[in-house]
């Protein structure tokens, strides 16, 4: 029986493995919708898979990383013929969220982001500095194989970096805010008509702002804040998605504020706006979510001593602290 049982164990750890490796590239032919080739290589605006990957390592752990890798083979796969440069970008692609995910944890970070710490911690070690491996070691391995021109280095590797990049700041904080979620119960009728506000404002005034020729991407961010200030992470996170997905449709077809522009210019306009606001959702949520918890810290203590007087005077602190209907 015990043997059986050991036999077994490997099952479900395998099965985890291949949801990931199905998940990675799925979501990789979701980001490839929008690619752009560069100097003879693809790169896309916001590479989703790179988010996936980085949320599975901080939710499951670090023996996650070979669905990783596996995810990354079906896709290169299925764009190229397989040759010895895919060992370099399954190498970068693997070791970028595994870099990224032992510096969060080094540095104490929380699945929950709920201090500010957490969320500067993201955007600086997760999102940009991690993210350095994968394109470095990625575009290094197309250039050494040919199929990139020496030229053409630097620009590849700032889209691989951003593309990753993007993909963590964006899609990272959605994955960790919908673990949270939970079914609502007792929320008032009028916080559903604020967050169906919210849904309907978000996306009218992001259509209206990649489809006019006018520049008016900064029409976003009021939005962005009001989710973050409302509904924290769990309505800041969709925003954003929303937000660089429409973007990123308007730049890579060069409609709307991306009209006459170069492929440069809007690759750099759009990643401007997705990381502004990516920026501001994060670490907006992350410090209205700390001050949030202070104030129920420092209620549940004002509830403990209020219970200690009781103790010791009893009715003394009714007296000295009314509530808020008798002060009324």
């Amino acid at each position: 029986m015990v043997r059986t049982e050991e036999l077994r164990r490997p099952a479900p750890a395998a099965l985890t493995l291949l949801v990931l490796a199905g998940v990675y590239y799925g979501t990789a032919q979701i980001g490839l919708l929008e690619q752009v080739v560069i100097a003879g290589a693809r790169v896309t605006p916001l590479w989703p898979p790179t988010g996936i990957s980085l949320s599975c390592l901080l939710l499951l752990g670090l023996w996650t990383w070979p669905g990783i890798a596996l995810g990354t083979l079906l896709v290169v796969a299925s764009l190229s013929p397989l040759d010895v440069s895919v060992l370099g970008i399954m190498a970068g692609n693997t070791l970028a969220p595994v870099c990224a995910f032992l510096m969060l944890r080094r540095v104490g970070f929380r699945t929950g982001l709920d201090r500010l710490r957490d969320g500067v911690a993201l955007v600086a070690l997760g999102a940009f500095a991690g993210i350095l491996v994968s394109a470095t070691v990625g575009s290094g391995t197309l250039l050494l194989s040919g199929a990139l021109p020496p030229g053409g280095f630097w620009r590849t590797w700032a889209a691989w970096w951003v593309g990753d990049a993007m993909g963590i700041l964006v899609v990272t904080p959605l994955v960790l805010a919908c673990r949270k979620v939970r079914r609502p119960t007792g929320v008032p009728a009028y916080r559903w008509a604020e967050a169906a506000a919210l849904l309907v404002a978000s996306f009218a005034v992001s259509l209206v702002a990649v489809t006019s020729e006018l520049s008016l991407l900064f029409l976003v961010f009021p939005l962005i804040v009001w989710a973050a200030l409302r509904f924290q992470l769990a309505g800041a996170a969709p925003c954003v998605l929303l937000v660089s997905v429409l973007a990123i449709m308007a730049a890579t077809r060069r409609t709307g504020p991306f009209e006459g522009q170069s492929l440069l210019e809007a690759m750099v306009n759009l990643q401007a706006l997705n990381a502004s606001a990516a920026l501001t959702a994060l670490l907006l949520s992350a410090i209205v979510t700390e001050q949030n918890s202070i104030r129920r810290k420092i209620e549940q203590a004002c509830r403990e001593l209020a219970e200690v007087v009781d103790r010791l005077a009893p009715g003394e602190s009714r007296r000295r602290w009314p509530s808020e209907g008798e002060e009324s």
